[in-house]
């Protein structure tokens, strides 16, 4: 899995970057909360300059035997340094079997990295060599420099630049969770729809910092970005422009329905919304949330311009699964424009306000929610119309 750099300045620089990481093809689930249906890697990355060998991260503690294989298959004997981007443990996880097999090896990273990293494994202050932000590394006759970019999506994360071949390797930053055999993305719609499911379940929360690091890229120019999660971009301009793309305030004319319906009667008016949007040939996608994946909806509230949320009342609140559907919605802070809700009941609700209150992070206009008792009758789907009509209006005002 040799990365060989795709503008070259000859062979010297030819099969001295190495990709060591670890590819999950069973894992499905992350943080016991984000599905993974096309797997994930934890990508280490080993830079063999002239005087001195870097690892640029580790991988996750829960594959000590498949890294340290990994390991033993490289041309080097000796690590001098582990460059560690980010704290989490998918990533730092492995530091100190790597510190144990290189005697000698010091962790490279910045002083708010460190102190996380000494609240969760078992290191010392001596292993550390602390860098600011901008400082440089050399190995001889290659050069690393760090970047800070806090909240992408911790506070600590960094980016490292390989100068001399503009390599990047941003840990989390840029990456999808997709377990493939292939080093490189071939830039197909698989990988933009994990790369687009990662951001939005990851790095969407911290769009406004995104947004500024992504400028940061961009100003380096790299030839090959090499992410910690999913394949390397020999292409960077096919993931930074949709990265641009989805941190931009722009939206797609789109309805996302989540909804849930216990007796029917919720249905019957996604039913009729999904119709009369239809109609109206205004794009819209309902989603039981029963059944879906809380990853497809988290992609596709990337850049939908409408929620339209439709439950039932359950002690006088939504269902529980709406309800959490909802606070995760608000966790993310999608850049929707319009917000609105439909509600069935029996003989009271509170959804409407329980729902103002879960979503209080959008900053997003609430148009109209309805509140319907029982199953739909003439006036409500009347109501419905009305509800459907005034949101394709605003789309063309």
């Amino acid at each position: 899995r040799d990365l060989v750099r795709s503008r070259g300045l000859g062979d010297v620089y030819k099969r001295q970057i190495y990709n060591i990481g670890v590819i999950d093809w069973s894992r499905r689930l992350f943080d016991e909360l984000i599905p993974l249906p096309d797997g994930t890697s934890y990508n280490a990355y080993l830079v063999v300059g002239s005087e001195k060998t870097a690892l640029i991260d580790t991988s996750d503690p829960s594959k000590p035997e498949e890294f340290r294989r990994g390991l033993e298959g490289l041309p080097v004997k000796k690590v001098d340094y582990v460059i560690a981007n980010h704290a989490e443990q998918d990533h730092s996880g492995l530091i100190p079997l790597v510190l144990t097999k290189y005697t000698g090896a010091k962790v490279v990273t910045n002083e708010k990295c460190k102190e996380i990293l000494l609240e969760h494994l078992p290191l010392k202050t001596e292993d550390f060599i602390v860098v600011s932000d901008g400082q440089t590394l050399s190995l001889g006759n290659k050069t690393l420099r760090f970047f800070f970019a806090p909240w992408v999506h911790w506070p600590e994360t960094m980016l490292t630049f390989l100068v001399e071949d503009r390599i990047l390797f941003p840990c989390d930053f840029l990456g999808s969770h997709y377990a493939t055999s292939e080093v490189y993305s071939d830039d197909s719609q698989r990988i933009y729809r994990a790369a687009k499911r990662y951001y939005a379940e990851i790095m969407m929360p911290f769009r406004s910092f995104v947004q500024k690091h992504l400028a940061t890229v961009r100003g380096l120019d790299p030839v090959l970005i090499c992410p910690s999660h999913g394949p390397v971009y020999k292409n960077p301009n096919f993931i930074l422009s949709a990265y641009e793309s989805w941190v931009s305030d722009d939206v797609e004319p789109r309805v996302l329905i989540p909804y849930i319906s216990m007796h029917g009667s919720t249905e019957a008016i996604v039913d009729h919304l999904v119709n009369a949007f239809v109609q109206k040939k205004m794009e819209v996608i309902p989603l039981n949330m029963s059944v879906s994946d809380l990853g497809e909806l988290a992609i596709d509230i990337v850049d939908a311009s409408t929620l339209l949320f439709a439950t039932p009342t359950m002690l006088l609140g939504p269902h529980p699964q709406m309800l959490y559907t909802m606070v995760l919605t608000n966790a993310l802070k999608p850049k929707t424009k319009y917000l609105s809700l439909v509600t069935s009941y029996g003989w009271g609700t509170k959804v409407v306000e329980a729902a103002k209150g879960a979503l209080g992070n959008l900053k997003a206009e609430w148009v109209d929610p309805i509140t319907i008792k029982g199953f739909p009758k003439a006036k409500d789907y009347e109501a419905m119309d009305r509800l459907v009509d005034l949101i394709v209006k605003k789309h063309h005002t």
